[in-house]
């Protein structure tokens, strides 16, 4: 598998400097490679649940837009450039995404994340029922349901997959970290395409790639923190395809076989982000501002190129000032 990921980031060109349109072959020298860092969303450390309280009746769609600035700073960006009907919604999804994925990191024991994950599944179902829970996620979540008819798959399967993650456990290949991106990232566009009021399949398939895309580069930017945590969740046959171990990311190694390692998993990145827009033509216009988050992805390879994918980069533990400009200009020019 290792071998074909990188005999696909071949084909495409290896490349990503200054974008991804020149994605260079890793003995490339001028300007030499890069990374960022982790939190989905907002170049810090993945969230980490504090106590919090709980809005007063009418605030839960600020409580929400609040999580998600704080939490998952680049969604909050594309989340505003959505059209007004929609960023309510948009909104409580990123919130939802937010809540699950800072479980892993709140707790001590596998059993209370999973009593959390089981309140999470049965406020979804209560939801469903015209009965959600005195959350303020939940509530808001339950508006955008009665809004615009979300699947309710989806956002089980987001549940279920995040449940699956709560082993302490690295993939065991590139395809199984794949599949966890296509549940949880590629799922939750998936739904914003609904609040979108968007039904094709060529922007669902956009959707999975782009997920899949963004789940690898999560990934990538959480590996500094985990490891300063002594765990690591990189796929486990790029490191044994170059001989690299668990305790070479714990120590900081950065010799070139670890770089090696960080460039496949970044080159799979970019050949999900070159397929879903490689049919952009097919894909309605209507959906193109739920896949905002591609600017994100493309900004993080760019600069993991330019730091010779040294993924202990300081630089790339620093938010983008010019970000929320891209994001716009993107958004103007109605592409992806």
């Amino acid at each position: 598998m290792a071998g074909a990921v990188a005999a696909a980031g071949w084909r495409l060109g290896r490349r990503l400097r200054p974008c991804l349109s020149n994605w260079q072959p890793r003995g490339w020298r001028p300007g030499r490679r890069r990374l960022l860092c982790p939190a989905a969303c907002g170049g810090s450390a993945p969230a980490v649940a504090v106590a919090s309280k709980r809005p007063g009746r009418g605030q839960e769609a600020d409580y929400c837009l609040d999580l998600v600035r704080k939490r998952d700073y680049e969604s909050f960006l594309c989340s505003l450039l959505l059209p007004p009907e929609s960023r309510p919604s948009a909104f409580a999804l990123r919130a939802f995404n937010v809540e699950l994925a800072q479980v892993k990191d709140s707790v001590s024991q596998k059993t209370i994340g999973l009593m959390r994950m089981h309140f999470w599944r049965k406020a979804v179902e209560d939801v469903y029922h015209d009965n959600p829970p005195h959350q303020p996620v939940a509530v808001e979540l339950w508006k955008a349901i009665k809004r615009q008819k979300l699947t309710k798959m989806w956002l089980m399967k987001m549940i279920d997959e995040r449940e699956k993650n709560l082993d302490d456990r690295p993939y065991r290949n590139i395809g199984e970290l794949e599949a966890y991106a296509e549940n949880t990232q590629s799922a939750l566009l998936y739904l914003t395409l609904e609040t979108l009021g968007v039904k094709d399949i060529h922007a669902d398939h956009a959707a999975s790639h782009i997920g899949k895309a963004q789940g690898i580069v999560t990934c990538l930017r959480a590996t500094p923190y985990h490891a300063s945590r002594g765990r690591i969740f990189l796929p486990m046959d790029i490191c044994m395809l170059h001989g690299v171990s668990q305790e070479d990311f714990i120590r900081c190694n950065r010799e070139k076989k670890v770089q090696d390692v960080v460039y496949d998993i970044a080159s799979q990145a970019h050949v999900h982000l070159e397929h879903a827009r490689s049919f952009q033509k097919n894909v309605p216009v209507k959906a193109y501002p739920a896949f905002l988050c591609t600017v994100a992805i493309e900004d993080y390879l760019n600069k993991i190129q330019k730091v010779d994918f040294d993924i202990f980069h300081s630089s790339l533990h620093r938010r983008n000032p010019l970000l929320p400009l891209h994001l716009y200009i993107r958004s103007w020019k109605k592409t992806y």
